[in-house]
């Protein structure tokens, strides 16, 4: 008798629980993801999907805005109208510290809550107000990318650097010239974000320099066109190639040997996290305790299965 007591009043206690939780996740929270990347950058497909499953699970409303040429100004002024608007939240890329701070600070202050994501460092998410960074820690990731080069036996790399105003991407280039131990000097290349241009200016690059033992890219913006480039010069598959990010030229350029190893920061974890972490926040006032660093991992040829399966679209 006292067993099925017991249930009886678990069962009424479940009964009385349940619309409690109901009412939790009945509450219409409204996300806004702002990146700095242009329309052309394919590489935040990923994040796209994985807001927009975050947002499925979770029952929350989420929305992805970006500047449609990357341009910063552009990006400052989509945060302020998002933050005008009056969402739950606003998880944001820090892609320029001077130029973003200011409506990144105005929209905490205005009672949005903010998470970065991506690009930035979770010293500078402190500074702004932000609740955490979800991100790769650029500067110690690029420095482990040095050290594997350097242990590979590299002793001199170019660096294309599609986005070069942008410190994060900076780091990447100087922590891998402090893991080889070399000054990064001149071997930083700005190549802009034009393919045919990133391709021509490798090309000349490695023409004028033709001891360089290894090139490092940032992303598929820079890491496409380098391979189109080492294919016409017929360098592919000799010089020593390592990338940041995946995609999926990156990952045939991987499996054809023409790329030793891509670092992936998991943008689908900078992505789905944060909305998890928001809406658990708003509905339950729970909150990690610390940043969370999502990447770096080395991707190489062993173990491409899942990597290969899910290019472009979760990894």
């Amino acid at each position: 008798m006292k067993a099925i007591a017991m249930s009886l009043a678990l069962g009424a206690a479940a009964m009385l629980a349940a619309p409690a939780a109901v009412m939790a996740q009945d509450d219409d929270l409204t996300y806004v993801l702002v990146s700095h990347a242009p329309d052309s950058d394919s590489w935040w497909n990923t994040i796209k999907n994985g807001i927009a499953l975050a947002g499925d699970q979770m029952g929350v409303s989420v929305e992805y805005r970006n500047p449609p040429t990357g341009d910063i100004a552009d990006m400052a002024r989509i945060i302020q109208q998002a933050a005008a608007a009056g969402p739950n939240g606003i998880i944001t890329t820090l892609a320029d510290f001077d130029v973003l701070s200011g409506p990144i600070q105005d929209a905490v202050a205005s009672g949005v809550d903010v998470i970065i994501m991506n690009t930035g460092t979770a010293d500078q998410a402190r500074e702004v107000g932000a609740l955490m960074y979800v991100g790769q820690p650029e500067y110690d990731a690029g420095f482990a990318a040095g050290l594997r080069a350097k242990g590979d036996g590299v002793t001199s790399f170019l660096c294309v650097n599609h986005t070069i105003q942008q410190p994060s991407l900076v780091q990447r280039c100087q922590g891998f010239a402090d893991g080889l131990g070399v000054d990064l000097g001149g071997a930083m290349l700005d190549s802009g974000t034009d393919p045919a241009e990133v391709k021509n200016k490798v090309q000349a690059y490695l023409t004028s320099n033709p001891d360089t033992d290894a090139i490092l890219t940032l992303g598929p913006v820079s890491a496409d066109p380098t391979i189109l480039a080492l294919e016409e010069n017929g360098m592919a598959g000799d010089i020593y190639f390592g990338t940041f990010d995946l995609g999926e030229e990156i990952v045939k350029g991987i499996k054809a040997g023409t790329i030793q190893w891509g670092i992936d920061q998991q943008p689908f974890l900078q992505a789905y996290l944060p909305v998890v972490i928001l809406t658990n926040y708003h509905r339950y006032g729970v909150l990690p305790g610390n940043n969370i660093n999502a990447g770096p991992g080395f991707v190489t040829a062993d173990g491409l299965e899942l990597v290969e399966k899910f290019a472009g679209e979760f990894r």
